[in-house]
Order: structure tokens, then sequence, then C-alpha cells
């Protein structure tokens, strides 16, 4: 995946010699920031900011403060790169929630390893499901709000297991997270098929993950194949009793037992037109609607939603 890391500086100093320390290494997109754009360069939600606070103009602990005050950049980390090594002044920045202020001249191989670095961390920590090495929420989240800037038209694929509870109830909790690595396993293999789109697997957590498909992608065709192979892999999580019975026994708190099928699959499609919406959290919305929807279907199934902007 491509780190995008954002210069913030007057004078492109710091830019060139950066550019040309990662110029054999393609994964890292750099670009040059003046201190007048951050507002609104920032809302395309950078990977890492990096200010040059001899050449921005402005009060460095303001600037500071105006991006972690931007809510999709409170986890943002941001360098500071200074020549004021003055220890009260590197303690005010560092106040800021700032993870690195380093001073000039800059030591250019250390200051490549920290910025390795600190995407590995982000990468593993934050993005990264410890179940299936996923991204999580955050990514998730970051990744939405990026196609909507970019005002072209995608699919949103929500998941999420039917009956799990009843599974985890019978075979417990350790045998259920083995069902969520094969949903893991199961959606990636698909969604990732046509690797010349881009496209995007997310665990949001527990049983449920979602998918994020450019819209020349055949998405009906994998939410099918989807459906098809989880219910052939899934009954390996079963034992013979319960697969010849086709459904799970479990007894409610009154005693009693009751009867639920075996775990499947369900999957509700947001087609998102270009106009369609206007922040992540109206997809959200429609998906858990259009997911409830393939949920009242018995077994595993799917359900779309192609409504247009009116």
């Amino acid at each position: 995946m491509i780190q995008n890391i954002y210069i913030i500086e007057e004078k492109d100093d710091l830019m060139k010699k950066i550019k040309n320390k990662f110029k054999s290494d393609h994964s890292f997109k750099f670009k040059d920031i003046k201190t007048i754009d951050v507002e609104s360069e920032i809302k395309a939600i950078p990977d890492l900011i990096v200010i040059n606070e001899d050449h921005i103009g402005i009060d460095i602990e303001s600037l500071c403060k105006n991006i972690r005050s931007d809510e999709d950049n409170s986890i943002t980390p941001i360098i500071v790169i200074s020549s004021n090594s003055d220890n009260e002044h590197v303690l005010s920045i560092l106040k800021n929630s700032i993870e690195y202020c380093i001073p000039k001249p800059i030591d250019e191989d250390l200051f490549y390893y920290i910025i390795k670095n600190i995407t590995r961390l982000l990468y593993v920590n934050r993005r990264v499901s410890p179940l299936t090495g996923l991204p999580g929420n955050v990514q998730i989240q970051t990744e939405l709000k990026k196609r909507l800037l970019k005002k072209k038209a995608f699919e949103v694929l929500y998941f999420d297991l039917d009956n799990f509870k009843a599974y985890n109830d019978v075979y417990g909790f350790l045998k259920g997270d083995e069902i969520i690595k094969l949903t893991a396993r199961v959606i990636t293999r698909n969604v990732h098929e046509n690797m010349d789109s881009n496209v995007f697997v997310g665990h949001i957590g527990g049983d449920d993950f979602v998918a994020i498909l450019d819209n020349k992608v055949d998405y009906e065709s994998i939410c099918q194949n989807i459906v098809a192979e989880f219910d052939i892999e899934v009954l390996k999580y079963f034992n013979d009793e319960d697969v010849e019975r086709g459904y799970l026994e479990v007894q409610n708190r009154k005693g009693d037992l009751e009867q639920f099928s075996l775990t499947s699959v369900s999957i509700g499609v947001v087609v998102a037109d270009e106009k369609r919406f206007a922040n992540t959290l109206e997809i959200g919305e429609v998906g858990a609607q259009v997911k409830h929807l393939a949920k009242t279907t018995m077994g595993s199934s799917y359900a779309i939603d192609r409504r247009k902007e009116e």
C-alpha cells in the first residue's frame, strides 16, 4: 500500500532531500504543502505529516494544534524538523502530541528509518486486526473518505455472519475465531482476485467485515462466489451430526432447546454513485439497512441497494 506523506514548508529544500532519499522506495509518495493550504490539503488524510519549522512562517504550536483538532487527523503522526534544539522548545512541541522533533542538520539515514518505522507501526498497531490481519476501523473510515473525495462511483460490501452467537454457544469462542478467520480468507480471496482493480477489504470487528470496490468490478459475481465458497467451507467447522441435521440446538435461559440454522453469511451491497453520499455515516446507514434485508433470507445471501441520487 502506498504511504502518502505531506511535507509542510514554504521552501522545498527538505522536500528535495526526502524525495532523494526515498527515490528507490516506491511505496512512499510525497507532497509539498504550503502553510496557507494546510487546512484544505489534510482533508485527504495523509499517512504522515512532516513540518519544516524553519520554513513555515507561523507559530509551530498553533499549526500542530490545528492539525490535531481535525478529527480525521487526530492520530496522523507528525514529525517536526527544527534548527531550534532548545530543550524547552522541543518539549513544548512534543506536549502537543507530536511524535518526533528532530534537530537540524538532519541525519538523512536516521530520518529515513524514522519514517519507515513510524509507518510500519501504524500499519501493524492501528490498521490491522490481530485476528484476521485485515485493516481495522481507522483505515476503513479513511478509505471510504478517500473514495468520497475522488467523487467517483464505487461499491461497498458489508458482511455479517448469521447465527454466529449460537455457534459460539455450542462450539466455544476459539472455534468461533476460526470461522472469523475463514470468513476473512474467503472475502479477501474473492475480492482480490482481480489484481488490476483498486479494492480494499477491512475487518470492522467481531463477525463484521467490509469490502470497497472500484465501479468497474463485477460486485454481484463476487457476492455469488463468496456465498458459494463460504457455504462449502464453513461445514468443516461443524460436527457430522449438526451438518446432517442442518441446524444447531441451543438451550435458552429457560432451559428450553432452540433451533438455529447453521452459520451463514449475509452481504449488503451499497452502490455509491458520484454524488449520492455526503459522508461515511450515510453510507454506513444504508449499508446496515441493506444488510438487514439480506439477513431476512434464510441461509447465505446478498442484497443490493442500487438507488440513485435524487
